[in-house]
């Protein structure tokens, strides 16, 4: 477990590790979110024997269905630490801070932390809920064993047995009428309850479910099984399963200190429990806490209470993409606008030695070997294999870029390779976007991938075309838009990538020539070090003279 000091929080850490808790962590961890579960270790169904009406797993016991769970959790990467949450706390604008006290647990397999703090930028809470059954002596142990409280929990189990209804409340008759379903020998024990109006006893005799007054003051056991109840009159009623109606307590104590409070869950008009309010998805008033499970649900069974949290889990990484969508819509305006600036450029060279390969570009050497020197404007010089390049052969060389770094180091490389090749080039530090450039005074304008976002292109671009004199070559490379398909690293940011024939379309075809406009492919590695192949958009055209 990671205590608050770690770099990187949990996306998600999940509080309770039953079918709703683990569900919304197996959906969360398949969807490659870090995930850390948080087991008190006390579910509601531990002295249940079987988990029921869960398709393909019908009849397993609760610890191996949970076992099962955990596993798959850890199968894709999630933890599960034994544990309670004491408390959670607010920890920046999007995230909680998460005090776990425990004890002697820990991961699984592993020693304790005795009280540590994690970080979350999402909560998942599935604490569940205590039964609170009537005072009976001995009912509150055998519960979920022969004392009963859901039929479709385990009325098949006692099909056709003896069952008494211990009433307890407005709707014990409601509920000796549903457990009729499965057995004929069904009694209403009215306990401390109100005798059924003639309206209820009607219905109650006409379903041959037998009345039987009197307070139960104790159950009857035998070799660890329910045999019957005692009456405080000293009757002893003969019974295989009491079913009782238990008002069911939403475990919310972290929740309230987070400012959710439970209400009452009313059935028929009475108040049979509590829950935490929350909407169809799980989402709770507080922004990053959803709930799942019987603590937002009592009536939820352990497959509803599993598909409640799927589907938190899948709202949770929902929000969490909708909250990364915008912080990297941020950080790419802030990346867009900042890349362009000198301030940027001087840190990019001033990071690494060399940032280029000091080779000229590939496209440059295939159409300017042929041509006849001049002057030539180098747009983008970088540290300066073109303009060097350009120089070997008899040109003189404006060579413009951004970063006073980069001309340095281009200035240095020129002086190694002799004089004659530093005498011909002059370096020009400037930001061409708001530099005047010599219109029609050059003849071969190079720029070599120089990208810049839409407008600003189109409008440097054409300020290069006129600076091209009569008979002289515009050439302009840049990234094809396709690069973007292949695994070749690229800077993301498609408007600033262009066709040759989008730039061709912009010369005036009165006043220019177009000897290419295609995409030409090379090699490259991608990122995983394989080979893959890119393309150069490539626009070489001849100002007429």
């Amino acid at each position: 477990m990671v205590d608050e000091s770690g770099d990187q929080p949990y996306d998600v850490v999940v509080v309770g590790g039953g079918a709703a808790g683990l569900s919304g962590a197996l959906a969360l961890a398949r969807a490659r979110r870090s995930v850390l579960v948080i087991d008190s270790g006390e579910p509601r169904n531990a002295q249940a024997g079987h988990v029921h009406n869960y398709l393909t797993r019908d009849g397993t016991p609760p610890a191996e269905l949970v076992a099962l769970g955990r596993a798959e959790v850890a199968r894709y990467g999630g933890e599960v630490v034994s544990g309670r949450v004491a408390e959670a706390v607010r920890d920046g604008d999007d995230g909680f801070l998460v005090t776990v006290d425990d004890g002697d647990g820990g991961h699984e397999g592993q020693s304790g932390h005795g009280g540590s703090r994690v970080r979350a930028r999402r909560l998942l809470v599935a604490t569940g809920v205590t039964d609170e059954v009537p005072d009976v002596p001995g009912a509150a142990q055998r519960l979920g064993r022969d004392v009963l409280h859901c039929p479709y929990c385990h009325g098949w189990e006692v099909r056709g047995q003896r069952i008494g209804v211990l009433a307890t409340g407005p709707l014990a008759v409601e509920q000796a009428n549903l457990w009729r379903q499965w057995s004929p020998h069904v009694m209403l024990l009215l306990h401390h309850g109100q005798a059924p109006d003639a309206e209820e006893a009607e219905r109650l005799a006409a379903r041959e479910i037998t009345v039987v007054e009197g307070p139960v003051a104790e159950l009857q056991v035998t070799d660890d099984a329910l045999t019957g109840v005692r009456l405080s009159s000293g009757e002893v009623i003969e019974l295989d399963a009491l079913v009782v109606a238990a008002r069911t307590t939403a475990r919310a104590g972290l929740l309230e200190s987070l400012g959710l409070k439970p209400a009452d869950v009313e059935f028929n008009g009475h108040v049979i429990g509590s829950q935490v309010p929350a909407g169809p998805t799980g989402a709770t008033a507080v922004p990053g806490v959803w709930v799942a499970g019987n603590v937002a649900d009592p009536f939820a069974q352990v497959i509803s209470a599993a598909a409640a949290g799927l589907t938190a889990g899948a709202m949770i990484n929902a929000d969490l993409i909708a909250a990364e969508t915008r912080d990297a819509v941020d950080a790419y305006r802030h990346s867009a606008a900042a890349m362009f600036t000198e301030a940027a450029w001087e840190e990019r060279y001033r990071s690494q030695p060399t940032i280029w390969s000091g080779n000229p570009n590939v496209q440059l050497i295939a159409e300017a070997a042929g041509l006849t020197p001049g002057r030539a404007f180098d747009v983008g010089a970088g540290e300066g294999a073109d303009a060097i390049w350009l120089a070997e052969r008899g040109w003189r060389v404006t060579a413009s870029d951004i970063s006073g770094t980069a001309l340095e180091r281009a200035a240095a490389r020129a002086r190694e390779a002799g004089p004659d090749v530093a005498g011909r080039i002059e370096w020009l530090h400037a930001d061409l976007r708001d530099t005047v450039i010599e219109e029609g005074a050059y003849d071969l304008v190079s720029s070599q991938f120089m990208q810049l976002p839409g407008d600003t292109r189109r409008d440097l671009f054409a300020r290069l075309a006129a600076a091209v004199a009569p008979g002289g070559t515009l050439m302009i490379v840049g990234h094809h838009p396709s690069d973007l398909r292949t695994t070749a690293h690229r800077m993301h940011f498609p408007d600033m990538m262009f066709t040759a024939e989008e730039i061709a379309s912009d010369l005036d075809p009165a006043a220019w020539d177009v000897l290419a406009a295609e995409s030409r492919p090379r090699a490259a590695a991608g990122h995983d070090g394989s080979h893959t192949t890119i393309h150069d958009a490539v626009l070489v055209a001849r100002r007429r003279a």
